[in-house]
């Protein structure tokens, strides 16, 4: 696990190889957000999909996802099984000497098998009784919350890289939350509505810019872009110097679908302005590690 910093464990839709979220610490974190707003708006996203599932029958749940090999029943038990192992590391940054050695147990059988403890985590907790992965996966959620608030101020939580705050691993799990509930909504043709969360993952996207360049061998530009994204509501969220040349517009939902590589780009409303701008809209990425594949055209989505 070579990546400097690392925020959440996120998988691309094509390509289960964990992918590790990467960013300067709290560089993902909106400004001004309170850990207290973040953990609600974690607590709503994951309420969000659990009510797209919690009422389905074991078939639906054995519905394959856009990620190849993985059912909804996987999406389910790799988000369980990081929100668990988050639970036991932040309870361990909070003083639980316990969960502080469950984490270095984790953290043994990651550095064992860096190529597929993930999809083995998924793979394992995907073939529990469908009653059992949902409480299980309640219960982990629950927990994450509960947790994070008790971490002493000031001290950082340990991952798969270099420890993060507990308001980024919120963030992070936002993401991945909703990037693979998205998987999941696709799976099951449900049409979600976009909510004010999805600033969280609009941000991660907009402060991955220069990591998706390195990851292409290629040097960022060195002039800041100007985002501007219509939110839910008709709002303007925006990121970067007004009198940029370089930028980059449309709907927050499409340009989130575009970072987490959960949409192809020309299904998208994402536009841009300037040859670099256009340039990252190909490679942009919201995780870290190798580039992912993406989606094909329409595949999974009606083009916008």
């Amino acid at each position: 696990m070579a990546n400097p910093i690392v925020l959440g464990v996120v998988t691309t839709p094509l390509n289960k190889q964990a992918r590790l979220l990467f960013c300067e610490d709290d560089a993902t974190v909106l400004p001004m957000a309170s850990l207290t707003a973040i953990l609600a708006d974690l607590r709503a996203e994951g309420d969000a999909l659990d009510a797209m599932v919690s009422d389905a029958d074991s078939s639906v749940w054995q519905t394959p996802t856009p990620a190849a090999g993985w059912t909804v029943a996987h999406q389910i038990a790799h988000l369980h099984w990081t929100d668990h192992v988050s639970a036991l590391t932040a309870a361990g940054a909070a003083g639980d000497e316990d969960a502080d050695a469950a984490f270095d147990a984790v953290i043994a059988d990651a550095m064992a098998a860096p190529d597929t403890f993930v999809d083995t985590a998924a793979e394992t907790l995907a073939t529990e009784q469908i009653t059992s992965l949902l409480a299980l996966w309640r219960l982990g959620r629950a927990q994450l919350l509960d947790v994070l608030p008790r971490v002493p101020d000031g001290t950082k939580i340990r991952w798969f890289g270099p420890p993060m705050s507990p308001a980024s691993m919120a963030t992070a799990r936002i993401m991945e939350t909703w990037a693979h509930g998205q998987d999941v909504a696709d799976a099951l043709g449900v049409e979600r509505t976009p909510t004010a969360r999805l600033k969280h993952v609009a941000h991660i996207g907009v402060r991955t810019r220069d990591f998706a360049y390195a990851v292409h061998g290629r040097p960022a530009p060195a002039e800041q872009f100007r985002t501007e994204l219509t939110a839910p509501d008709g709002d303007l969220w925006t990121w970067g110097p007004e009198d940029a040349s370089q930028r980059i517009t449309g709907p927050a939902e499409d340009f989130c679908l575009l970072v987490t590589q959960r949409a192809h780009r020309d299904d998208l409303e994402v536009s841009a302005t300037g040859a670099d701008a256009t340039h990252w809209l190909t490679i942009a990425q919201a995780f870290a590690g190798a580039p992912g594949s993406g989606r094909s055209k329409s595949a999974g989505r009606d083009p916008r």
